[in-house]
């Protein structure tokens, strides 16, 4: 917080104005443009306890989701090598873009809204980064390396053998859990079946799988000893949209300033005189504006700084919302306990708006939380709609290009088509096609259609044949229908080309 003079009137008071020069650079980089590393305080609290319970359910789905299948399709897969996704034991295929491309959209809005809303709340509680990095890998290094001042001073102090053996241990210990969690998250890439593959067969079988599986590795192991909040700070995308995404009304993790200042210090054996003036002054504040800023003096706020001993990205929290802060509550849990030493309600620090602060009370369900809510809906709706409809084949059925009708000795007229068929869904089922145009017949090119593989394609060629006075025109529509066991799963338009005249 920087300052300012204050107005004439007001100087004899001391009054600090708020020039927020600390929105002109982060906490983790210094003037040079070099970095400054942090050594958060551990924190403790309701808040962490419960963070530490969300982070422990998610740890076990991350483990536990590669392993579920439906019909013999992992329950989660993001393949996009190969352009094949499965979302809850769906299969999706290229065919199924527009699919892709709504439910973006739908997430898009979904983001929006809920940032509108609760601001960085995921960030805080369930995303990866947040979780992987305060609740298992912070907590490791607190384990061997003890709490901040230990860290401090063992990293500016000389390489003594307790040092070597220290940094030794939590390097091979973040190594080791980097490899597992960056094979999960292949595992979610390629399938668990292909990463044990890799696991269990020579090296020489898998080289490819085997140097993806050391980049991951390596890469998690950079992220999570090295660049730690600078992935939030300056990397991740979702940090910067924060900024054009809150309003006033949004629910963040927000200082009290109205209680809390102004701040300073406070004697234990004061505190209780520093209530009763509190209240003595309440009285002269309310009837003059400058009795009201004398009254002040006594703000809930001791200026003990463990809000910002605490932060993993090392801001001060009492000077607004700023795109660094994750929402991870270390800094509700510190101010609670110093209020609870000093007989003061807590909730200093806590989740509210800044609206509610200024007012009083909340506000959630704003008219931009209806306007957002109302797309989202009709979003969500379309998507169910669609899902709902999707068949379980894609089929494509085309003339030959550059192959003209040919007509028979019978009267009768053949065309040549291609087809391709997708198969959409995780089973293997037999197949046929159909053509329900009278008088239409099909004879295929080499093999006829049988089975089609869960997830694969079959491809192939066909004459079709029609007779001449069957024809409309040039052009006649031909419809075929694709059949599955007598079930009609799928139906097909295209032209069939004749004579300009018949008869």
């Amino acid at each position: 917080m920087g300052t300012d003079q204050a107005p004439d009137h007001l100087q004899h008071l001391d009054v600090v104005v708020d020039t927020e020069e600390y929105r002109d650079s982060i906490a983790t980089v210094d003037k040079d443009g070099k970095r400054v590393w942090l050594y958060p305080k551990k924190p403790s609290g309701r808040f962490y306890n419960a963070r530490a319970l969300v982070s422990f359910i998610f740890l076990a789905l991350f483990l536990i989701i590669p392993f579920i299948k439906v019909d013999g399709e992992q329950f989660l897969q993001f393949n996009v090598l190969e352009r094949r996704f499965v979302l809850f034991g769906l299969l999706f295929t290229p065919q199924d873009f527009h699919l892709f491309g709504l439910a973006m959209l739908t997430m898009v809005v979904f983001i929006i809204l809920f940032t509108v809303v609760y601001g960085r709340l995921f960030c805080g509680w369930v995303c990866p980064q947040t979780v992987f990095m305060e609740m298992f890998f912070r907590r490791i290094e607190y384990w061997i390396e003890g709490d901040a001042g230990e860290q401090r001073k063992l990293n500016q102090g000389p390489w003594t053998k307790e040092k070597i053996r220290k940094k030794t241990i939590k390097n091979i210990v973040f190594f080791a859990i980097a490899v597992v969690v960056s094979n999960y998250f292949l595992a979610y890439i390629i399938g668990m079946d292909e990463v044990l593959k890799i696991v269990s067969e020579p090296i020489g079988k898998h080289t490819g799988g085997f140097v993806a599986m050391l980049v991951f590795s390596f890469l998690f192991f950079g992220v999570f000893s090295r660049l730690r909040e600078q992935v939030c700070t300056t990397i991740c995308p979702y940090g910067r949209l924060q900024g054009v995404l809150l309003v006033k009304d949004s629910i963040v993790v927000a200082y009290d300033h109205k209680r809390g200042e102004p701040r300073g210090k406070m004697k234990k054996s004061k505190a209780a005189e520093a209530k009763t003036d509190s209240a003595a002054l309440s009285e002269s504040a309310a009837a003059n504006p400058v009795d009201q800023i004398k009254a002040a003096v006594h703000g809930d706020c001791i200026d003990c700084k463990l809000c910002i001993a605490v932060c993993p990205t090392g801001i001060d929290i009492r000077n607004g919302t700023q795109l660094e802060c994750t929402n991870c509550t270390a800094c509700i849990d510190a101010c609670d306990g110093i209020m609870d030493k000093v007989s003061k309600p807590r909730g200093l620090i806590r989740y509210d708006s800044m609206a509610g602060i200024e007012a009083g009370k909340r506000k959630i369900f704003t008219p931009r939380v209806w306007a957002y809510s109302f797309v989202l809906f009709a979003l969500l709706t379309l998507d169910v709609i669609l899902l709902t409809n999707r068949g379980q084949v894609e089929t494509i059925i085309l003339r030959s290009p550059g192959q003209l009708f040919q007509q028979k000795e019978d009267g009768h007229i053949t065309n040549l088509y291609t087809y391709k068929i997708i198969n959409k869904s995780n089973k293997e089922f037999p197949l046929s096609i159909q053509p329900v145009t009278p008088g239409a017949k099909i004879q295929f090119v080499g093999a006829s259609l049988t089975t089609i593989p869960k997830g694969g394609r079959v491809e192939g060629v066909f004459f079709l044949e029609m007779p001449n006075e069957n024809l409309t025109g040039r052009k006649t529509q031909i419809l075929i229908d694709v059949y599955s066991n007598d079930k009609k799963i799928d139906a097909v338009k295209t032209n069939f080309l004749g004579p300009s005249s018949h008869q």
